[in-house]
């Protein structure tokens, strides 16, 4: 079947219905036996849909959860802390529009001492139209990717996260992308970060985008911590299918009004869709390895775009010039 074009709002709606109703699960969901007691997990956008749901099942298995996400979701903790069953919560606030409070979270982090062997960088956003990040960025770039790109170098920096080829020790970095990373050109390097304006017709070319920033570094990521093969930190990043979330609260009324119809009889709810961040969280097999993507259940490649090494050097260094004019 020909893979459907994602680069409009109702050919995304399209292909994730398809997506649900087509792919032949070949990887088994993680048995609720199998356990993370000690393990302390970051989980960004925790506050909500599929991030709530995955801070849920951590916490289930025995994991130190720590729900990093925006102010204003005080109840989010709490009602975690009820559905898992566990006490070994914490909130963390950081806005991953902002450059300088993700320095904030990672300060605190540092300061505590907190040693993070599961990170789970799923918080996502769609604007309805262009905006501005705190530095001047378009939204979905700085929140998709250079957030993400701030966070891992300082926790790996810090010590936070600390890549090691011990068997049971090695840490998890899991990217939660989307397949629609397949619809988007290759990333100009000429106006790399450049702000374009965009409506609400354009808004999804621009999501595609941002994911490809981010499946690339993580591509990327996972060939500088992993010199020669050894794993000492397995990447995973991975598109969890169409999910019946609030990641549509921006859309228009009357597109609200077809949207939220399809989004409830069609799209996966975030209890069933976090099935494959589970799996690259607690699943023994994909510890051993990296640069893994998952698409729902069922592992495949990334686009060529996204394994592109050269494509992934220029991002690399791209970002690390733009990023040190930002750092605390």
């Amino acid at each position: 079947m020909p893979e459907p074009k994602r680069n409009t709002i109702f050919g995304a709606v399209y292909g994730g219905i398809t997506d649900r109703l087509s792919q032949r699960k070949t990887l088994s969901p993680v048995p609720e036996s199998v356990r993370i007691d000690g393990k302390t997990c970051l989980v960004t956008g925790a506050n909500s849909g599929l991030g709530k749901a995955v801070a849920v099942d951590l916490a289930k298995r025995g994991g130190h959860v720590l729900m990093a996400c925006r102010g204003g979701h005080p109840g989010a903790g709490d009602e975690v802390r009820r559905l898992s069953g566990s006490d070994n919560v914490e909130m963390l606030r950081v806005d991953l529009s902002d450059l300088r409070s993700v320095h904030t979270l990672c300060d605190r982090l540092k300061r505590g001492g907190n040693r993070v062997d599961i990170a789970v960088l799923n918080a996502g956003v769609m604007p309805s139209r262009a905006r501005r990040s705190a530095q001047g960025y378009e939204l979905m770039f700085a929140v998709h990717f250079l957030a993400n790109r701030v966070l891992i170098d300082r926790l790996l920096a810090d010590g936070t996260i600390r890549p090691t080829p011990r068997s049971g020790q090695t840490p998890r970095i899991v990217f939660v992308s989307s397949e629609s990373h397949r619809s988007a050109g290759p990333i100009d390097f000429d106006h790399f970060a450049a702000f374009t304006d965009y409506g609400m017709k354009d808004g999804i070319k621009h999501y595609g985008a941002s994911k490809l920033h981010m499946c690339t570094y993580a591509q990327e990521l996972s060939r500088r911590l992993n010199p020669g093969g050894e794993v000492q930190a397995a990447v995973t990043s991975l598109c969890p299918g169409a999910i019946n979330s609030n990641l549509a609260r921006e859309a228009p009324a009357l597109m609200k009004l077809i949207l939220y119809p399809v989004m409830h009889m069609f799209f996966a709810a975030p209890e069933k869709a976090a099935a494959p961040v589970t799996y690259a969280c607690c699943a023994e097999e994909i510890g051993r390895r990296s640069g893994v993507y998952l698409h729902l259940m069922q592992e495949k490649r990334p686009s060529a775009l996204a394994t592109d090494e050269d494509a992934g050097t220029k991002l690399w260094e791209a970002s690390e010039a733009l990023l040190a004019k930002h750092a605390p």
